[in-house]
């Protein structure tokens, strides 16, 4: 038996488990148990990242100390895995003492092999985020967050990641599918190929961390000990078979820590001489009604309360038939229940129902003997290999697709034969048909359930129970899935509706009401107290005529836009501002305007900014805008005529 190791990003604690996490987890949660259908021994290991300043920062906030901050959180994540009936195999802390010492045995490997020196650094760290953002003015936002950046200044230990530029890209070439789905592969290589530069690995500023082994009061810098939690969770352990665990067969992450592991990961591990993972796979963002999921919009919807509604495999099924894995999906309500309602209460659902009950109904509860209608044969087998094929590529959206187009054909058939019309007669052909036409429904809905057990387990194991099935579905092999293998005779199960059909309007209302409770209880385990509003701020808050009039405002008109090259929030404009030649402004906007929607607009400018360098671009202003808690920013505008390059008072 094969060995098959898959991992989930290690979560970080600073936010409560939400549905984006779920996501992720659910689809390794799938990985793993597809493959182990395929044979392997899979081992799936998630966990959470513990260290760093802003963990060090929410512990006193909260009024705890970070170890036990860090313990709570920790547990909400293992709980609510446990609540979605997730196998998790290995759930490995950063703050465990065996990952400290394997940590430090990766700097003391990669010290020894010269990849390691001491430095300095002054310069902009962004918390939010826990980087280095060169090229960046005290005061400067952070380039992928938005967040002021903070200067600070402190002996650092590098990694000479600046070595290691031409080695990643051969690895890129030699092995294609190191990184996917092929766009990111792209993202990553054309980052190499603008140059590396050395990373700080160590920090002293902080002291929540894992301590380097050397002189002074060094913590290792997140990353550097967050990746190794892969390796340590198996670290020294074998298969059944002999072979260890390491290297990973699978790193499943978000396309936004793609950086920092098919760059920084594969680096240390180079370094040190260990061996590399084998895939690393970035799916896209969940976004809520098409806007990104974000603490400050407000709009992080949580599973608990979905899963409380209309149960786990719904969500499951949902996440992972609506959105190509890989790319940026929607999640809504509406869109959650409609799917429910109309694939798996009216389509499969209701398919085993009707088949088992007219079973029940016209023989007597047991399964007909017959070999099954050709058409549907046929398409049956070749729905066996495909899905097979499509789930090996996690494209778990046409693998579904696949199934549910024999589940209608079925469906369709189950309507010409009209078995409820062949029951009323004798006749020996009458009889032939309705066996067929019972037994060929019957023997898709066993096959379905084979093949969505990796995604709705809980659902297709009742469906394998009411067919009387008698193995284990958990012992079945998708490599010996077959036609015909419905035994002949066998009495089927009690039949009871698998997908209830649901009324939309009471169970969103529901979801709503259970989502603001576990919203307020989260909060309160995160210990995050309300912020006071801009309502109540005191005089200090205030400012003279004279300060304001410091500012100066200008109107502009964007000549035009465009996305900044490797970031999903930041827009390139040239905007007309009647100097003689056009501002060149970097603006946080690409999340809430397309480039197309601003050609032309009129914008109010702040021109009297520094101007400032942000993912490369240069920006000669300040785009002004309005933001709301749990709402897109709204560009300043005007409802006449004003002409470009008037100034604002």
């Amino acid at each position: 038996m094969k060995k098959y190791y898959l991992t989930t990003p290690i979560y970080y604690v600073n936010a409560a488990p939400h549905i984006g996490h779920a996501y992720t987890t659910i689809a390794a949660d799938t990985i793993r148990r597809f493959k182990t259908m395929q044979g392997y021994e899979a081992v799936l290991t998630t966990g959470t990242d513990e260290h760093g300043q802003k963990v060090e920062r929410s512990a006193h906030n909260a009024g705890q100390t970070p170890q036990q901050f860090t313990d709570v959180v920790s547990r909400e994540f293992r709980e609510q895995w446990e609540r979605l009936g997730l196998h998790i195999d290995r759930f490995k802390r950063t703050t465990d003492p065996d990952h400290a010492r394997n940590v430090q045995a990766l700097f003391l490997r990669c010290q020894e092999r010269g990849y390691v020196y001491k430095g300095s650094y002054t310069g902009q760290y962004c918390v939010s985020c826990e980087l280095y953002v060169n090229d960046a003015q005290p005061g400067d936002p952070c380039p992928d967050c938005g967040r002021p950046t903070e200067t600070v200044t402190e002996e650092n230990y590098y990694f000479k990641l600046s070595a290691f530029g031409e080695r990643l890209l051969n690895l890129y070439q030699d092995q294609p599918d190191f990184v996917l789905p092929e766009t990111r592969r792209n993202e990553v290589i054309a980052f190499v190929k603008q140059g590396l530069s050395d990373l700080s690995i160590s920090r002293t500023s902080i002291k929540w961390g894992i301590p380097v082994p050397v002189e002074g009061q060094h913590v290792f810098y997140v990353w550097f000990d967050a990746l190794m939690t892969y390796h340590t969770a198996v670290l020294g352990q074998l298969s059944k078979g002999g072979e260890p665990f390491w290297p990973a067969d699978l790193h499943l992450i978000g396309k936004e820590i793609l950086r920092f592991h098919a760059i920084y990961w594969p680096a240390f591990l180079m370094a040190a001489d260990w061996p590399l993972p084998k895939r690393i796979f970035a799916h896209g963002w969940l976004l809520f009604e098409n806007d990104k999921m974000s603490k400050s919009r407000g709009n992080i919807v949580r599973a608990t309360p979905i899963v409380d509604v209309i149960g786990v495999d719904a969500l499951r099924y949902f996440l992972l038939r609506e959105v190509v894995f890989g790319q940026d999906g929607s999640f809504s309500y509406d869109a959650l229940v409609g799917r429910y309602n109309s694939d798996l209460a009216n389509g499969l659902g209701n398919l085993v129902s009707r088949t088992l009950t007219m079973i029940r109904q016209y023989r007597g509860g047991c399964v007909p003997q017959a070999e099954g209608d050709p058409t549907i044969v046929e398409q049956a087998r070749a729905a066996i290999s495909a899905v097979a094929i499509q789930f090996e590529e996690f494209a778990f959206g046409k693998g579904l697709e696949t199934l549910w187009a024999l589940l209608s054909a079925v469906d369709k058939y189950i309507v010409a034969q009209a078995p409820w019309t062949l029951t009323k007669k004798t006749s020996d052909e009458a009889v032939r048909t309705l066996d067929t036409t019972l037994y060929t429904a019957a023997e898709v809905a066993r096959i379905a359930a084979v093949l969505l057990a990796p995604v709705l387990p809980q659902s297709a194991a009742r469906i394998w129970q009411q067919l009387g099935m008698r193995e284990p579905l958990e012992t079945v092999r998708l490599d010996q899935l077959a036609w015909g293998q419905l035994p002949a005779g066998q009495p089927i199960g009690g039949v009871a509706p698998v997908f209830p059909r649901i009324d939309a309007g009471p169970a969103i209302e529901k979801i709503r009401a259970l989502e603001e409770k576990e919203t307020a209880r989260q909060r309160a385990l995160m210990g995050i107290r309300e912020q006071p509003t801009a309502a109540t701020a005191g005089e200090n808050d205030l400012i003279s005529i004279e300060d304001f009039a410091k500012v100066d405002l200008r109107v502009g008109r964007v000549l035009s836009a465009g996305r900044a090259k490797g970031s999903d929030k930041l827009l390139h404009l040239s905007v007309d501002i009647g100097e003689a030649e056009p501002r060149s402004i970097v603006a946080g906007i690409a999340e809430a305007y397309t480039p197309e929607e601003l050609v032309g607009r009129k914008v109010v400018i702040v021109a009297n900014l520094q101007p400032r360098k942000l993912r490369g671009l240069t920006s000669q202003g300040m785009i002004v805008a309005a933001s709301v808690e749990g709402g897109k920013p709204v560009l300043a505008g005007f409802l006449e005529e004003i002409p470009v390059g008037s100034r604002l008072k």
